[in-house]
Parts: C-alpha cells; sequence; structure tokens
C-alpha cells in the first residue's frame, strides 16, 4: 500500500469516528521526515515516531462554506514542502432519473436534493500527490461500515484533478 492510499484511509477512519453531516475539510501531506526536520515540536505533539516515513495530515484552515469547492482549489497554491494533499467532503447524490426535475435555482436544488426520497449520502475522501499519485475512498450513509467502504485511484476524478492543478504552476500569459 502507498503512503497516499494509507494517509487517504487514515483520513476516512477520522471522519467516521466523527460522524456525518460535516463541513468539508482540506489537508496539507506532508512527509513525516519533512516535518519533523523542520518543525520537530509539531512532529512531537503529533506523536510521530522519530524514524517513520509517512504522509500526516496536516488540517487547513475552514474553507469558505458559501464557495463552490472548485472555486476554492483554484485559489490554492502549497509551498514546496507539500507533498500532497487531500480533502474530506460530503455530497448529496442523486439517481439519473431524477436530473431532469432538478430545479435550476442553485438554493431549490439543493432542497430537491435533500428531500429526495433516492438521495444517497456519500463521504468522500480524496487524496493527491505532486508527483501525480491520486486515491480515493468513499462511504455511502447507508451502508456506514469499514467494510463497506469503496477505494481507488479513480473514483473521483474531476474532484483529483482540481486537488492536483493546486500543485501545477500558474501559466505564464499569453503574449
Amino acid at each position: 500500500m502507498s503512503l497516499l492510499e494509507d494517509v487517504v484511509l487514515d483520513l476516512e477512519r477520522h471522519s467516521a469516528r466523527e460522524g456525518w453531516d460535516s463541513a468539508p475539510r482540506l489537508y496539507a501531506l506532508v512527509r513525516s521526515t519533512e516535518l519533523r526536520r523542520t518543525e520537530p515540536d509539531l512532529a512531537d505533539r503529533l506523536g510521530l515516531p522519530p524514524d517513520a516515513d509517512t504522509l500526516t495530515a496536516l488540517e487547513q484552515p475552514a474553507l469558505p462554506e458559501n464557495d463552490p469547492i472548485e472555486d476554492t482549489l483554484a485559489s490554492i497554491a502549497w509551498p514546496d514542502a507539500v507533498e500532497g494533499c487531500a480533502i474530506v467532503m460530503e455530497r448529496v447524490v442523486l439517481p439519473p432519473e431524477a436530473e431532469d426535475d432538478i430545479p435550476e435555482d442553485e438554493a431549490e436544488a439543493a432542497a430537491f436534493a435533500a428531500s429526495h426520497p433516492a438521495r444517497e449520502d456519500v463521504r468522500m475522501i480524496v487524496g493527491v500527490t505532486r508527483d501525480g499519485q491520486r486515491h480515493s475512498a468513499l462511504r455511502l450513509r447507508r451502508h456506514d461500515s469499514d467494510d463497506q467502504v469503496l477505494t481507488g485511484p479513480d473514483l473521483v476524478p474531476a474532484l483529483a484533478e482540481a486537488l492536483a492543478a493546486t500543485f501545477e504552476p500558474d501559466e505564464p500569459p499569453e503574449r
């Protein structure tokens, strides 16, 4: 199992213990060896063993509540010491047959989804690394069990792309 898979699954287990209906959370992923070198007191507080070589998830400040996640991620650039990032978020998913009935207005659409009898609550944990690795974990509320968690590199490709873009240098302006 890769370091990224380990940290995504750790975040999934941590989120499961906290329960449902949580705000999205963003994490910087830093090598424990780098964290121990640059922030030894923090590494000690986190209980990182001196010889550990893992990815450590450092929770970032709360994401803006009213901004779309994609817009928020598009404004992020990580320092070189950050090897990856991960996000934990919940969404309501509707079956394809409900798509034609979804109202155009965003607030009405949210209310429609929240009250739809076939809605499915899903918690997504998506992590990416600077070198292009990706891993995800999904848990459905109606199958809220550790042995029912789906995992894989491409479960939420659009979100993984948005996270990966936080590591891409800004494009120079066209001339």
